[in-house]
């Protein structure tokens, strides 16, 4: 299956998006709505059960029954609130949002890697922490094969949504010129691909089969060590 993501600047704009989609006759349980924060008008009409203390990454509450989604415009089912460090309390809305989030423990990071395999890139997951992170709204859709990929994408965009390569982008230009660094057209994509692969993976020889040889490039060892330099960095700045 193919994965097709799309980020919003507001909650809203991304359920219709959501509701979009679902119209289109892409399967509900293959539909998934981040969001950060919490809405207590929108949750105190379900059931809760609390699970462990914020901090931990697992869930602080989850939210079960078709009623949640249906409660919230959204026609995609059961939702899970919690709380994830670094990013701060999270909605997912969905089936597929359920168990991102539903193992106790699990990150945002280590969840989407481990349930939506089969479909997200895991050099995507990044791009979804740091929207949240910044306040946006992520609409998920897994979809069958390139053409409906394709119509998923222009239906979001139609939304107004931010596509994933034009997010990563701006991530990048985000960060200063000495996490960047200097290099020729060349040297720079693998001093990038090293940074972005840090991001989310721990062992350099895990993407070696998203990257090949250009692992062992001198610029991509750079942008690897830089790169986990700077992750290593955020976790104590988010952990202070």
């Amino acid at each position: 299956m193919k994965s097709v993501a799309g980020i919003f600047s507001s909650r809203d704009t991304a359920e219709r998006a959501v509701q979009r989609l679902a119209a289109s006759g892409i399967p509900r349980e293959h539909l998934t709505l981040l969001t950060p924060g919490t809405d207590v008008r929108r949750l105190s009409s379900v059931p809760v059960d609390e699970g462990e203390p914020p901090g931990t990454g697992a869930a602080i509450g989850a939210v079960t029954g078709l009623a949640a989604g249906a409660g919230v415009g959204v026609p995609i089912g059961a939702a899970v609130s919690l709380i994830v460090p670094g990013i701060g309390p999270i909605l997912a809305f969905g089936l597929l949002g359920a168990a991102l989030f539903g193992a106790g423990g699990a990150a945002i990071g280590n969840a989407l890697e481990t349930t939506l395999s089969q479909g997200v890139p895991r050099d995507d997951l990044f791009v979804i922490e740091d929207a949240l992170r910044s306040g946006h709204s992520v609409a998920l859709a897994l979809v069958e094969d390139e053409a409906a990929a394709q119509r998923a994408r222009e239906a979001l965009r139609d939304e107004g949504a931010l596509d994933m390569e034009t997010a990563r982008d701006r991530w990048w230009t985000s960060l200063t010129e000495a996490e960047r660094g200097v290099f020729n057209p060349v040297e720079e994509h693998a001093y990038r691909c090293g940074f972005e692969a840090a991001q989310w993976c721990d062992n350099r020889e895990n993407v070696r089969s998203l990257h090949g040889d250009m692992i062992d490039e001198p610029a991509f060892q750079r942008g690897w060590e830089r790169g986990l330099d700077y992750r290593h960095a955020g976790s104590l700045r988010k952990s202070a």
